[in-house]
């Protein structure tokens, strides 16, 4: 068996891809396959694939897809690897077998053969680890966990080829690691190491220039999109570079330690230290935590701190190198205390000389930080100096701990740190020591001044919250009531202090049932903080979120109680700027501030997030502190801004939409919409905005604002159509529909009557798509509308046409053209013509067909609608392949290529690769069909879009795959083509 994550999920028998096909399917399967031979219960697969809202059906749908992989095991002749236990499920799974496992440990090894000093090896590994990855991980997955799992995987593979280009760069391949980092860096233009990788190869390949300029525009990005310099590792690379210290194909040099002494001159030896008073060696680590699971990506990031052998720490291997510092951020109850302490412990024999510790309370409610003095002090007196000789000044008091620690190899732990002041005095000076910090702030200063490692401690996934839980309440209690447990840790949303709270509460009613605890989080939501609440100032989640919140300044402070009032679950700098109405260049900075002391985190460049539970203190503060009408206005400004900027990305999406809202009123004062530069621009917002775009419908709904939550829906209709989310489109459509219903607004419930029309008929029910269009023709005669009613027409046929009523979806096209010829509304008329060309080729008719697409194509140039245009001659390729003119269908279809190219639209591009193939096949030419599909694939893979398969089925078998049926198949049921979009309605 071969079983893969890192690319399209899929198992492999003998070399044969078994038939594991479905997005659900491969969703199951990728979660067996992440909790590979543990038992999953079916609970935690319902709520990895529907999240909060899973179908009344939810459990039979995760027994057939379990089924469906059994029975793909089974004509494999692997059916036992996969049984049924206790309520759930187990795969068995050999470690080699798995992809996913064989990445992991060659860039284990790899590790281990660096710090060794065989970097040749381990480039060697990691190359052969990053060979498994043939996409995006879990693509052709779908469920609600799958993308911040991939996200998870692919972030693995980024810190792979970091740590490549870093042990390339020594052997001095740099040819080979920017032919690697290029691409990346293209995709990843702010992610510092792999520019600074690329930056590098780039000065070691002679291409001097072109690594300056790679600096000055990632500088620029940087400042513009994140209001940050570049962090030191890439300034350095680039002052390197301008100092000329990389000659033409030479390796680089190695880089100068850090310090003020001069590189013509050796440093001063330090004074051999006085010998260390006796005394027994020091142990202050607090005790072992009981309770600890999961953070396996953190604590290798901490075991790749510890050199190779640690005899040799501080001696020859340690020359001239600085103290290890690891600094650990997160939010307030995130566990950073719990993670550090259980590694320290882990590693403590490690470090003979003893372990130091001391809580520096930095964020305690009384609000007194530890000074540096007195801890300090604590530790001098640990390391058994006399009173007498502690020295009564701060300088004088490190200078002596840095002395002791000389030539020692202690493990020092500095605990919730409230800042870099606090800690930089409690630093060793020399190697063989390595201090671990823990801090709700990111301690910048300690990683740009003293090369600290961050370490980012984020909240828990869903299965190690689950093991945490398991593991405080018995395993037997726990899954018991799988149901209860995965609501509990869904509402504590992930963060370890909430899970522990819920916890402790459960062990002390032993026989009250996990779903009571359950019902008490949710009776209480939004108000689940004085469910959490202890009574003990250090374990209450208000009490602990408040001691970060106090010491915020005003403005900071302000901004982070109005982001309680957004709906989430992430916010973009121009919609901060709108909540709050301050201009996108004040609120930068406070964001960026935010982020740095873990209050909110900077998911992906220019977003921003917050757990739940922060977000419902943040909303608790708003409501307390900011007066109603500042709360009111604030949500206003916010929904004006998407309302506009939705609306101006929807005309990017499609120019010649048939059907969209009247003019909007102008936003209210203090809101910022943003740029809006192109098609591409509108695509990416659509897809980081839509989830937000949602939520804002219902909630403008739900306080009145009738008219933003229908034109909002309006809004969305193209974006979610195109990208298939029907089920979201429908349920905002709903929402619109009830909204335009309170205000009387008939122009409002036409266009939601349409968009459920659209959401109805891709999901199968025909008779509720004609009872929604049969409605709209009512409302459009009512307003007297002819237009409206022929867009209708045009829908009604789209219907028809995929229940293969095709002669009656030929007359409800012709009365759509007939009404827009009448109104002389020439788009229309070209998206009408169109279709008739279309049905007219699915009935056997070629001639009418070619008139009707030849006489539409006329009519979307002159009108300038390139998309529809590009779906036009995607309906000519079908039509002359249909009639056996091959060659002169893959013109057609390449003309459709180049316009959906240009146009940004990358999954009407890859159905029309797709098709391309096909008729490249058919004229002789297997090698160009195969580079087609190929392309298709890829675009597929990369929009995780379960098409993929159709491509993925003919590179696997081109002697077998049937050819695309093209724009005819959308109709009936069968893969839809691009020119499937225009044909039957996907043009609004």
């Amino acid at each position: 068996m071969r079983w893969s994550l890192l690319g399209p999920v899929q198992a492999t028998a003998g070399g044969r891809v078994l038939a594991i096909d479905r997005p659900q399917q491969r969703a199951v399967l990728a979660l067996l396959l992440l909790n590979a031979d543990r038992l999953v219960p079916a609970g935690q697969l319902v709520a990895a694939l529907w999240a909060d809202e899973p179908p009344t059906s939810a459990r039979n749908q995760v027994q057939v897809c379990v089924s469906r992989i059994r029975s793909a095991l089974r004509d494999a002749g692997a059916g036992d690897l996969l049984v049924t236990q206790g309520g759930g499920y187990r795969l068995t799974v050999c470690g080699t077998e798995l992809d996913l496992t064989e990445f992991t440990a060659a860039v284990e090894r790899a590790r281990v053969e660096e710090a060794a000093g065989r970097p040749g090896e381990a480039a060697r590994l990691l190359r052969a680890g990053l060979a498994l990855w043939r996409g995006p991980a879990l693509a052709g997955a779908a469920g609600a966990f799958v993308d911040a799992a991939a996200t998870d995987l692919d972030e693995q593979r980024l810190l792979a080829c970091e740590r490549l280009a870093a042990v390339e760069l020594g052997l001095g391949r740099f040819a080979a690691i920017a032919r690697t980092l290029r691409p990346l860096v293209t995709a990843h233009p702010l992610r510092e190491p792999l520019v600074t990788g690329y930056l590098l190869a780039l000065a070691g390949c002679g291409q001097r220039a072109a690594a300056l300029r790679l600096y000055v525009e990632t500088r620029r990005r940087l400042v513009d999109e994140l209001g940050v310099e570049p962090g030191p590792e890439l300034s350095g690379a680039h002052l390197r570079v301008l100092r000329g210290q990389w000659p033409d194909g030479s390796a680089p040099p190695e880089p100068s330690p850090p310090g003020p002494a001069s590189p013509e001159l050796p440093p001063a030896r330090p004074a051999p230290p006085e010998p260390p008073p006796a005394g027994p060696t020091p142990t202050q680590l607090p005790g072992q935590p009981a309770w600890f699971t999961g953070r396996a990506a953190a604590l290798r990031q901490l075991d790749a701190l510890l050199p190779a052998d640690a005899a040799d720490a501080g001696r020859d291997g340690g020359a001239g190198r600085a103290v290890v510092i690891s600094a650990i951020a997160g939010t307030a109850g995130v566990g950073k205390t719990t993670l550090a302490v259980h590694w320290a412990h882990r590693v403590a024999h490690r470090f003979p000389d003893g372990q130091l510790y001391v809580n520096l309370r930095g964020f305690d409610l009384d609000g007194r930080a530890v000074p540096p003095g007195e801890a300090l002090r604590g530790f001098l007196e640990a390391l058994h100096v006399p009173p007498q000789r502690v020295p009564t000044d701060l300088p004088g008091q490190a200078a002596l701990f840095r002395t002791l620690l000389a030539d020692r190899r202690v493990l020092v732990l500095l605990d919730n740190a409230r800042d870099d002041g606090q800690v930089r005095p409690l630093l060793p000076g020399s190697p063989g020591s390595l201090v671990v910090v823990t801090s709700r702030n990111r301690l910048t200063g300690l990683v740009v001044s003293d090369g600290a490692h961050p370490v980012a401690l984020d909240l828990l996934p869903p299965a190690e919250a689950r093991e945490l839980l398991g593991r405080r309440l018995g395993r037997a209690r726990a899954d018991r009531e799988p149901a209860a447990r995965d609501e509990i840790v869904r509402r504590c949303a992930g963060l370890p202090l909430a899970l522990a709270i819920v916890a402790a509460r459960a062990v002390g009613q032993p026989d009250a049932p996990l779903a009571a605890l359950a019902a008490e989080l949710r009776d209480t939501d939004p108000d689940r903080l004085t469910a959490l609440a202890t009574g003990d100032p250090a374990t209450d989640v208000r009490a602990v979120f408040s001691w970060s919140y106090r010491a915020l300044d005003a403005d900071s402070a302000r901004l982070f109680r109005l982001l309680g009032l957004h709906p989430g679950p992430d916010a973009a700098r121009p919609a901060v700027a709108s909540l709050t109405g301050l201009p996108p260049a004040r609120v930068g900075p406070l964001l960026a501030g935010l982020a740095r002391v873990n209050l909110l985190t900077e998911r992906t460049p220019g977003r921003y997030a917050m757990h739940d539970l922060l977000r419902a203190y943040a909303s608790e503060l708003c409501h307390g502190l900011d007066p109603e009408a500042e709360r009111e206005a604030a949500r206003r400004r916010l929904f004006d801004h998407y309302l506009h900027a939705s609306h101006a990305a929807d005309h990017l999406l499609d120019p010649y939409r048939l059907a969209r809202p009247a003019a909007l009123p102008p936003p209210e004062p203090g809101v910022t919409v943003g740029d809006r530069p192109d098609h591409a621009w509108a695509t990416g917002w659509f897809a980081a905005e839509h989830h937000v775009l949602l939520a804002c419908v219902e909630q403008t709904a739900a306080t009145g604002l009738d008219r933003h939550a229908w034109t909002l829906a309006a809004a969305l209709t193209t974006y979610l159509d195109r990208s298939g989310h029907w089920p979201e489109l429908a349920a905002a459509q709903r929402t619109a529909l009830a909204a335009a219903l309170r205000r009387g607004d008939l122009a409002g419930q036409a266009l939601a009557h349409r968009g459920l029309a659209i959401a109805c008929t891709w999901s199968g029910d025909h008779e509720a798509a004609h009872r929604h269009y049969r409605r709209d023709l009512e409302l459009y005669r009512e307003l007297g509308d002819d237009t409206g009613r022929a867009h209708t027409h045009l829908g009604v046929s789209w219907v028809l046409a995929r229940q293969g009523r095709l002669r009656a979806a030929l007359d409800e096209t012709r009365l759509a053209l007939d009404l827009y010829r009448t109104a002389g509304y020439r788009v229309g008329q070209a998206k009408a013509l169109n279709n008739l060309g279309w049905m007219h080729a699915r009935l056997g008719e070629p001639e009418p067909a070619l008139r009707c697409c030849q006489a539409a194509l006329r009519l979307h140039e002159e009108n300038g609608d390139r998309h529809g245009a590009a779906l036009t001659w995607d309906s000519l390729g079908y039509v002359q392949h249909g009639l056996g003119d091959h060659d002169r269908a893959a013109d057609c279809y390449r003309r459709a290529l180049a316009l959906h190219r240009e146009l940004g639209d990358r999954y009407d591009e890859a159905e029309v690769l797709d098709n391309l193939g096909d008729s490249l096949r058919a004229a002789g030419d297997l090698a160009a069909a195969r580079r087609a599909w190929r392309e298709a694939l890829a675009i597929f893979d990369e929009l995780r879009h379960p098409d993929a398969d159709r491509p993925r089925a003919k590179l696997a078998d081109p002697a077998t795959g049937s050819p695309a049926a093209g724009p005819v198949a959308a109709a009936a049921g069968a893969p839809a083509g691009a020119a499937a979009a225009s044909v039957t309605g996907g043009e609004l």
